[in-house]
């Protein structure tokens, strides 16, 4: 189940504002994790195997830390600049791991805007609770009223 403020849609260059935020929340699930795994082929055991995750230095299972980034695309490609925009790039530090059952708050905010350019620089980071799991910054091609 994901949580957001804002219906789904498009903010287009001309609308954004520096400091403007979007969010979502989102429980990951052990569904979630085993999906996950699947799709991207990344089996490794710390995400899936509780005895084997025990043992290392998580102390138990583990979300895909892309999986957690994936939320950051949800916010950028549905709310913020949302439908339309195109991912130039993303940086990622993984602060925390997210374990099954956490609630993930997923938040994008706008740093930069270059219209002639239509980039648009985006704070991005991931928490849980009060704790920052990953932090980054996104680069986008933000969709336009002029390309209606």
């Amino acid at each position: 189940m994901m949580l957001d403020n804002l219906p789904r849609g498009t903010i287009v260059i001309e609308d954004l504002e520096l400091g403007m935020t979007r969010h979502l929340q989102k429980q990951v699930t052990d569904e979630d994790i085993q999906m996950f795994a699947q799709v991207s082929t990344d089996r490794n055991p710390v995400h899936l195997d509780d005895d084997y995750a025990r043992d290392t230095i998580f102390e138990g299972r583990i979300a895909h830390g892309m999986l957690t980034a994936g939320l950051i695309s949800a916010v950028i490609g549905e709310q913020l600049p949302g439908h339309g925009t195109v991912y130039l790039g993303q940086t990622l530090k993984f602060m925390a791991p997210v374990r099954p059952g956490d609630t993930v708050r997923a938040e994008v905010t706008v740093e930069a805007i270059d219209h002639a350019k239509r980039r648009v620089t985006l704070a991005t980071r991931c928490l849980v609770g009060d704790t920052v799991v990953l932090k980054g910054e996104a680069v986008v091609l933000a969709p336009s009223r002029k390309f209606d």
